[in-house]
Formats: structure tokens, C-alpha cells, sequence
């Protein structure tokens, strides 16, 4: 089982920088593709800039932003000693310190973590979730929580978003900007390169879209092997997953926003469909990863 879970630790690390890799050729391409439609980079370095810099702002914050976002609020450590024992030793074997924790009236059992590095990190589970697993699976999900923290995976996500970012806002631009007719198709003088140029500028949001939404889903499959080999107990976060997904009503306060941070989609899981509609999911099927913990 140690095996498997090491196999597909590596996978995953090896497809998000695969995915990553993709994703700056998108960003590289809707580049080229303003700049030989305008004959002028000046537009896209401006929307670098801004892009940047919102979602570097959001990153050094996001602790704060995420918190907020989801009514947390700071865990008593006499009322919720268990799980302060918990996470201090699961970080304790992670070599991290230990995060701040919260908890979320809810009854939906979920969990995230947010932080922009380990000395910033928060980990914030539901009221649903303490009453709904044993501490076998609690434990497992701590470990998967403390496993984002420790992958930097809100660096990943910044990095991301910010490509996302800059891809949407330029295309943006450039598609307003060629309706009021300020292009340079006519100097350019290549009508075909033009319009694979509009194409390209047109799709590249959609694209950036379902790459972010992929590098998601394969950083939920990397805690998720993380977080096994952290416990060395893969079945008390499969049971986890288990009883997580049998919880059918959205979380109460729900937020797009912060949906990709939960252990699982705080919409339920009657948000999740198979099809062409799994592209546009923020975590993978919860049987998928369910399969990959056990090697099944």
C-alpha cells in the first residue's frame, strides 16, 4: 500500500507541473497573440502588472480573506482539546508548526486549510465534522489539511490564479478593444493569422479555466496521498471520504470562491457530475480518490 501511495505522490507532483507547464504556454501564446494583433506589448506588460499584483495581495492575505469567508472562528482549547491534540502531533510528524485552528458552525462535515506558508497556516474544520468521524478518520483529515500546507499548495494556487488572471483580463481587453476597432488588422496584413489570433484570445479563458480547475483536482489527489503516508492509515481518510460524501445538503454558507480549499465541494456532492461536467468540477470524484487511497 506504502508503495502505491509513494507512486502516486510522485504522478501527481510530475502532472501538475506538467499542467503548470501547459498553463504558461497559454499564457506565452494569448502574449504573442496581442502583441502581433496590436504591434504594441504595452497593453499586455499593464495587465501583467494588475494581475499580479490583486492576486499577490489576496495571496499574502489569504488567511484573513478565507476565514472571513467562511464564519470561522478560533477553536477553544479546552473546548476542542481533542482536536488541538490532534493537529499538534500530526504537524509534530509533518515537521510543521503548528496552525492556527478554527472552527465553522456547520453541520455539513468539511475541513480546509488556507495560509500563505507554514507559519501562517490555518486549519478550520466544521462542528459537522468533529460529530460525524471517529478519531481515526478525524485524524485523516487533518492529515490531507496539513498535507496542503506542507505541498505550498496556496503558492500553487496563487500562482495559478494569476495566470488565470492575466489571461482573462487580457483577453478581455483585447476582444473590447477589436470591437471598437482599434486593432491593426488591416497594417498587419495577414487576415488569416488574425483571426487564428481572435481565436485563440477567445478560447484561452476557457482553457485557463479547465487547467486551473485540473491542477485543483490533482493537488486534492496529492494531499490525499500525502495525508495517507503522513498517518500510515489510508483506510480512516477513505472511511472519512465515505461518510463526507454521504452528508447530501450544501454547507450553509457555501462560497465559490473558497469552494476548491474544502476536503470536499461545500456545495454536496449533488454538485458533482460525470460527463463533460466533471471538467468544470474543483475536486475529483470522491470514488476516484476513495480507489487511489486503498490501490484499488
Amino acid at each position: 500500500m506504502a508503495s502505491n501511495l509513494y507512486t502516486h505522490q510522485d504522478q501527481n507532483i510530475a502532472k501538475t507541473w506538467l499542467l503548470m507547464a501547459m498553463f504558461a504556454l497559454v499564457a506565452i501564446g494569448i502574449g504573442w497573440a496581442v502583441s502581433w494583433y496590436f504591434d504594441s506589448p504595452g497593453v499586455l506588460a499593464v495587465a501583467v502588472i494588475f494581475a499580479a499584483a490583486m492576486n499577490v495581495a489576496s495571496y499574502w492575505f489569504s488567511d484573513k480573506i478565507v476565514v472571513a469567508a467562511a464564519r470561522a472562528r478560533p477553536a477553544d482549547e479546552r473546548q476542542y482539546a481533542d482536536l488541538h491534540n490532534i493537529i499538534e502531533n500530526l504537524s509534530i510528524t509533518a515537521g510543521l508548526p503548528k496552525p492556527r485552528v478554527y472552527i465553522i458552525e456547520d453541520p455539513a462535515p468539511n475541513a480546509f486549510a488556507t495560509g500563505r506558508n507554514a507559519k501562517h497556516a490555518v486549519v478550520a474544520v466544521t462542528t459537522g465534522l468533529l460529530q460525524t468521524l471517529d478519531k481515526n478518520e478525524l485524524e485523516g483529515v487533518i492529515a490531507h489539511e496539513l498535507s496542503h500546507v506542507g505541498n505550498k499548495d496556496m503558492l500553487v494556487s496563487t500562482v495559478v490564479v494569476v495566470l488565470v488572471g492575466v489571461v482573462t483580463i487580457v483577453s478581455d481587453i483585447f476582444l473590447r478593444t477589436s470591437i471598437f476597432g482599434r486593432g491593426n488588422r488591416e497594417e498587419r496584413g495577414n487576415p488569416i493569422l488574425a483571426v487564428i489570433a481572435i481565436a485563440f484570445v477567445v478560447l484561452a479563458p476557457i482553457v485557463a479555466t479547465l487547467l486551473q480547475l485540473a491542477i485543483s483536482r490533482k493537488r486534492e489527489f496529492l494531499a490525499d496521498a500525502s495525508g495517507a503516508l503522513l498517518t500510515r492509515y489510508p483506510e480512516g481518510l477513505a472511511n472519512a471520504l465515505r461518510k463526507i460524501s454521504g452528508y447530501n445538503a450544501p454547507m450553509l454558507h457555501a462560497n465559490t470562491a473558497t469552494a476548491h480549499l474544502y476536503i470536499s465541494n461545500p456545495f454536496g456532492p449533488r454538485a458533482a457530475a460525470g460527463g463533460l461536467a466533471k471538467l468544470f468540477m474543483t475536486h475529483p470524484p470522491i470514488e476516484e480518490r476513495i480507489k487511489a487511497l486503498l490501490g484499488q
